[in-house]
């Protein structure tokens, strides 16, 4: 396996790869499908008004059974994509974002396999975020492709050398399907608390966390939940977002982030 611990050498080449691929966000958003009018909703999703109790299936279109009683106050429309993705200077905010995250996991990890990983994370977790941050939504065509890059993307490290990475890959499933299913089951007990986005999500995160060890899961999840909870109730306190519901997919991907430098060795919380 070829691996350098020159994190300035990963840094630079991890930013800027990751900065190059985030001025194209704006591109992706802007092609992005709008939700079709009268369409299913995630059931238990804040954002899309359902009540849990009476089910996503009396929303869908043509139904006779009347729409179910939103969740709190009324949910504003959803910003279009394409304005969305107009916003002015968009595509240089993305390219720094990007570009930081990146550079402060590729000095963190060096020059490894796994350094596309990192790279991808990176953007899609800007677009993730500011999307998400905006609509409360995580749109299934940028999140269910990323199983797919991602399980790419570790195979590719793993075949580096199977030695050690066929030992990371089994980690990087096992995590997957754990991660998956606790958050699954934190969105089936409380669905009013856990938009079912995020659980798609966190299959994402917990299989690329799972490829560094269980500290970087514990982390880099428990973080994120952590995150959510204290920094968006202050948020909520000061009337910044909703507390009945306000989007958690910025606070998980916070949290990876902090669970690849934790597994670097750049954020030492036990060992």
């Amino acid at each position: 396996m070829i691996v350098t611990s020159d994190p300035v050498l990963a840094a630079g080449l991890a930013g800027a790869l990751a900065a190059l691929l985030g001025l194209a966000v704006p591109a992706v958003l802007v092609r992005l499908p709008e939700p079709a009018p009268g369409a299913e909703p995630d059931p238990g999703d804040p954002a899309a008004g359902v009540d849990p109790a009476v089910g996503a299936g009396s929303g869908r279109a043509g139904s006779t059974t009347p729409a179910p009683a939103q969740l709190g106050p009324p949910v504003p429309p959803k910003v279009p994509y394409a304005e969305l993705a107009a916003r002015p200077g968009l595509a240089g905010w993305c390219a720094v974002a990007a570009g930081f995250a990146a550079a402060a996991m590729g000095a963190s990890r060096g020059l490894r396999p796994d350094l596309p990983v990192w790279i991808y994370l990176a953007v899609l977790g800007v677009a993730l975020s500011y999307v998400d941050w905006r609509t409360r939504l995580l749109p299934i065509r940028l999140v269910a492709p990323s199983y797919g890059v991602v399980a790419a993307l570790l195979l590719i490290a793993a075949a580096a050398d199977w030695a050690d990475g066929s030992e990371a890959l089994l980690r990087a499933a096992i995590s997957w399907l754990a991660v998956f299913a606790v958050f699954f089951l934190l969105w089936f007990i409380y669905p009013a608390g856990l938009g079912y986005g995020d659980v798609r999500l966190s299959g994402v995160l917990g299989m690329a966390l799972g490829w560094l060890g269980v500290p970087a899961v514990v982390v880099g999840m428990y973080g994120g939940l952590l995150l959510g909870a204290v920094i968006g109730g202050v948020l909520a306190l000061a009337k910044v977002v909703d507390r009945k519901g306000y989007p958690f997919g910025p606070f998980m991907l916070v949290g990876a982030f902090l669970g690849v430098l934790h597994a670097g060795g750049d954020l030492v919380f036990w060992r």
